[in-house]
């Protein structure tokens, strides 16, 4: 099984990351990778931080010539913006923010806490994801999101491809697929600009070429949509997570729920709607995988809430820190990372194999039998 962990501060000199159980004879694309870690950094409602820091990481080990060895995975990468011992201490917790909660329970200050909860941990986890989606590629398995609401602009509900997405919204500021609702999105974000506000959304996660049988019905901790669920729920920011149609599912009959099943002997089993979002019983059901993570606006605002300064114990406005205003078109290259590395790790526990080559074989063995 995959395991990893990230480690360093917003403004330490390093962050890091360890990928565990990564097989061997797999080529890693570091172009790609930094690729990704741009794409993190980009999006109509970034702050200046982006401007200062371009990142990019390097690989430390598990790799000869570019290609896996099957050891532990390194990466790394240096802050420019180092100065985590010059950042002076900060009193007043930022409402939503981890700041008061971790403050007291860590015993420390705001400053330690703010700098490992901050959002800029989540470069690691993109490096990660992007070198299982290298891995998931080699296997048919495609992955792209894209914003579907900022503020109240919310995008006219469609049905839409992986292939189209990563055509669409490949350019848009806002990674929206519509050109007339990514401008109502980027002037949403101007006037929140403007009044000192922040401002979040949701985006919607889609994968195709997803056997099926991945994750197991048999234990909770097996059910894959639980496992995507929580990791999804572990961004920064993260408010709530639907699978397939989600809420919408409370306000309809079993008769409009469900998806019908169908078989074809190129095809096999399949189903022309995809209301469940790919998962059946906590599987894969062969259908494309449809996630939505809704984010809530960013805690620090350069119009501060009332906060309470935990020297004094009085009444103040909350501290500012340099920040985004929406952070959600980013969320959703972050969103790929994360259901990439839940699916890569669920793959290899259905197909593993210690080689590229024997994970193929397994794989090649199954679609071969499950028709």
């Amino acid at each position: 099984m995959l395991k990893y962990i990230t480690a360093g501060e917003s403004h330490g000199h390093y962050m890091a990351a360890i990928l565990e159980g990564f097989p061997s004879g797999l080529k890693l694309d570091l172009d790609f990778i930094n690729g990704e870690l741009r794409r993190r950094q980009g999006g109509y409602g970034r702050g200046d931080r982006q401007k200062i820091e371009t990142d990019g990481v390097e690989i430390m080990g598990g790799l000869i010539k570019k290609v896996t060895t099957g050891a532990p995975l390194g990466f790394l990468l240096t802050n420019k913006d180092f100065k985590i011992e010059e950042m002076p201490e900060l009193f007043r917790p930022r409402p939503g923010h981890a700041d008061l909660a971790g403050s007291l329970k860590y015993d420390q200050g705001i400053r330690a806490v703010l700098e490992r909860s901050s959002a800029r941990e989540t470069s690691m986890r993109v490096a990660v994801g992007a070198a299982c989606k290298l891995l998931l590629k080699v296997f048919g398995i495609e992955i792209a999101a894209h914003v579907v609401q900022i503020g109240s602009v919310v995008l006219p509900e469609r049905d839409i491809t992986v292939e189209e997405i990563q055509k669409d919204a490949k350019d848009s500021p806002v990674r929206c697929v519509c050109k007339k609702t990514e401008q109502a999105m980027i002037q949403a974000i101007t006037k929140a600009m403007k009044h000192g506000d922040s401002l979040g959304g949701k985006y919607e996660v889609r994968a195709t070429g997803l056997p099926i049988g991945l994750g197991s019905y048999v234990h909770f901790e097996r059910k894959l949509d639980a496992r995507l669920a929580m990791i999804l729920m572990s961004q920064q920011s993260a408010k709530a997570v639907e699978i397939g149609d989600g809420v919408r599912l409370a306000s309809v009959p079993g008769s409009e729920a469900h998806d019908a099943i169908f078989y074809g002997k190129a095809r096999g089993y399949f189903h022309k709607t995809n209301h469940a979002g790919g998962f059946e019983g906590g599987m894969t059901n062969g259908a494309d995988l449809v996630a939505r993570l809704t984010m809530k606006p960013i805690s620090t605002l350069a119009r501060p809430l009332a906060s309470v300064n935990m020297k004094t114990k009085k009444v103040e406005k909350a501290d500012f820190e340099r920040s985004d205003i929406c952070a959600v078109p980013a969320g959703s290259v972050i969103g790929e990372a994360l259901v990439a590395y839940t699916l890569a790790d669920a793959f290899l526990e259905k197909f593993g194999g210690d080689s590229l080559a024997e994970i193929r074989r397994n794989f090649e063995g199954y679609l071969k039998c499950s028709r």
